[in-house]
């Protein structure tokens, strides 16, 4: 279902296909999802506001919840973080995330040997189907020596 840049029409069809009405509010915010995925809610309101589309925080959560529960959008809470949504749903890859900055970037499930993502019987449970696999590290901005303090996509600043 990732479509990118998601169009009007394709936006439409995808909130259809998932038993959802077509609002302006879910259309933003699938297209800030395509445009900043594993954003947070508070960084989607944001987003938002600054697009000159501001939303209640309720209806934001509202429309997220919808998304997540129809399988539009996948939401993943690395330990420690807030909730972050992703439009990348139909296919099995996992995250790192890098533990200065908290940037998240998708990983694509190796071929080969890989680690065991399929459980033996598990007494007490009929369905096993998700594995939640993140990685952490240290991204390449916060491994850099020389960080450049007024740049204000640096994430370290104001170390």
């Amino acid at each position: 279902m990732v479509m990118s840049p998601l169009d009007r029409t394709a936006t439409e069809e995808l909130l259809h296909h998932a038993g959802l009405r077509s609002t302006a509010p879910r259309r933003s915010i699938l297209q800030l999802l395509e445009d900043h995925p594993h954003e947070t809610a508070a960084g989607l309101a944001d987003l938002l506001a600054d697009a000159g589309n501001p939303v209640s925080r309720q209806s934001l959560y509202n429309v997220l919840e919808d998304l997540t529960r129809t399988g539009v959008v996948r939401s993943i809470q690395p330990a420690g973080s807030a909730p972050r949504y992703e439009t990348k749903v139909d296919d099995n890859h996992h995250h790192v995330v890098c533990r200065s900055c908290g940037t998240v970037v998708d990983v694509p499930c190796a071929v080969g040997r890989t680690a065991c993502l399929t459980p033996a019987s598990i007494p007490g449970f009929s369905v096993v189907d998700h594995a939640d696999v993140t990685w952490w590290g240290l991204c390449t901005r916060c491994t850099d020596p020389t960080p450049t303090p007024h740049d204000p996509s640096n994430p370290r600043r104001n170390s």
